[in-house]
């Protein structure tokens, strides 16, 4: 898979993990299967603009905060 792709699961997965989140419950939150976000997280699946969508409203965050590599270090 792309770095893109690396870059954005590996920004979720930290923003899930400060909020003490499971996979599971990201998931649920999102309404998203937990494997999913796992494959998300490792950068295997390409992420769809409405799940990208889902997680970063889940997440409590805009979308374009963890595709935007400039603004999110200063957003965390």
């Amino acid at each position: 898979m792309s770095d893109i792709n690396k870059e954005v699961g590996f920004r979720i997965r930290c923003l899930r993990e400060e909020r003490g989140w499971s996979q599971e419950e990201l998931g649920q939150r999102a309404g998203l299967h937990r494997t999913y976000i796992g494959h998300v997280e490792r950068g295997e699946k390409n992420l769809g603009i409405e799940n990208l969508e889902k997680i970063a409203k889940a997440l409590g965050v805009r979308a374009r905060n963890l595709v935007d590599f400039d603004s999110l270090d200063d957003q965390g």
